[in-house]
């Protein structure tokens, strides 16, 4: 299984991530009337590495440089600022949650693309087409 595993690559991972995700920003979607609530998110690239197996794979060139995560670990969730806080401390921005549902539901399909892809290759491989 493990062998499967590492044939089909980053996609996997990246797929199970993205649906998590994609239920995330779909709550910031339908509490966007909802007053103090608060828009949560996670640092998708930080998530991926660590479930690669690589925590820093983000290179930092210098000791000053912030890291690529804002400082969350995989699976945490962290808050959203806003850029125009509203008057119910609402911070749901509408076209920034529907920009980031769009583009993780786009990487989403790209990266179930792919996985189909690998499969059929190992489907024709075990049927030694």
């Amino acid at each position: 299984m493990t062998a499967i595993r590492d044939h089909l690559g980053i996609h996997a991972d990246a797929l199970i991530l993205r649906e998590a995700r994609t239920r995330v920003l779909g709550s910031n979607i339908a509490n966007a009337a909802t007053p103090n609530f608060k828009a949560r998110d996670f640092d998708f690239t930080r998530a991926l590495d660590e479930a690669r197996g690589e925590p820093e794979a983000t290179m930092r060139t210098h000791s000053r440089h912030l890291s690529g995560s804002g400082g969350l670990a995989s699976g945490e969730m962290g808050y959203r600022v806003p850029v125009n806080p509203s008057l119910d401390g609402n911070t749901v921005e509408l076209a920034v949650e529907q920009m980031e549902f769009a583009e993780n539901t786009l990487r989403y399909q790209v990266s179930l693309t792919l996985l189909n892809r690998k499969i059929s290759g190992l489907t024709k491989a075990i049927k030694g087409e």
